[in-house]
């Protein structure tokens, strides 16, 4: 017991001094915990598996930035009008019968919800989108599998991409953390925008899901630009639309419903 509390307390430390220097080498983390090599190789395999860094020759590199990490539990809370309206407008591209890929990520989770009426065959990576579907009796579902990252409700890693490269996909759907004014898409995880590279190359036609929050900011890794997109769906608040709309996708602005209101007697 005392042995595996040590090894959660290494973790993190890995993971602080990742944070702080970006890179660390094998030699040195086993200098600083005065472990063996094989002990320092297998934590950063472990945390290689869960989204926290990307090894290279000799070390690791950091694969997120721990720092700017929001939960999908908080994003979820987060412009859900809008999200909403945008999953009810994604839901009018997609064709009934075709096989499609819905992304992780809180608007993509909203998507799910929509769909489930309709007919089709869905390969996803999210845990949320799975759970959705599930009991959804015209939709096929298929799971990337791969390594799981709480943060996102994610699967990722060489399991999910292995799924993706043997599959071909008609409609992507995709999320998306920042989106620069000049036409870059990015997340705040190196091996999750891996996989989102992997399933853009595998589809025929690619569909941005983004609220016009995300519009004018940047995260950790590059997985896109204007050019790899067909269509980019987003809300009425997003601002610079004719800048947007030059970028080349076609742009699609989603109409935000207001919430109800309730009298009280």
């Amino acid at each position: 017991m005392e042995q595996e509390i040590y090894q959660n307390e290494r973790y993190e430390a890995i993971l602080a001094i990742l944070n702080r220097l970006k890179k660390v080498s094998v030699q040195d983390l086993t200098q600083r915990f005065g472990v063996s090599e094989v002990t320092i190789r297998k934590d950063l395999s472990f945390l290689e598996e869960r989204g926290k860094l990307i090894r290279i020759h000799g070390g690791a590199v950091l694969a997120e930035d721990e720092g700017r990490l929001r939960t999908i539990a908080i994003r979820q809370g987060e412009h859900a009008e809008e999200k909403r309206s945008i999953a009810r407008k994604a839901r009018e591209l997609i064709r009934p019968g075709e096989t499609i890929f819905i992304d992780a990520g809180s608007t993509c989770a909203a998507l799910a919800r929509e769909i489930r009426d309709m007919e089709m065959k869905v390969v996803t990576n999210s845990l949320d989108a799975l759970l959705e579907l599930i009991d959804a009796a015209g939709i096929s579902l298929f799971s990337t599998g791969g390594s799981f990252r709480p943060e996102a409700r994610s699967f990722i890693g060489p399991d999910a991409l292995e799924t993706i490269r043997g599959i071909q996909i008609e409609t992507c759907l995709m999320g998306t953390t920042g989106f620069s004014a000049d036409g870059v898409f990015s997340s705040q995880n190196v091996i999750e925008s891996q996989l989102k590279r992997a399933v853009i190359q595998a589809s025929r036609r690619v569909v941005m899901l983004a609220d016009h929050s995300k519009y004018g900011t940047t995260a950790f890794s590059v997985f896109a630009r204007a050019g790899d997109i067909d269509i980019l769906v987003t809300d009425s608040g997003i601002i610079d639309r004719e800048a947007v709309a030059a970028l080349g996708m076609e742009l699609v602005i989603a109409s935000v419903e207001p919430l109800l209101q309730i009298k009280k007697s």
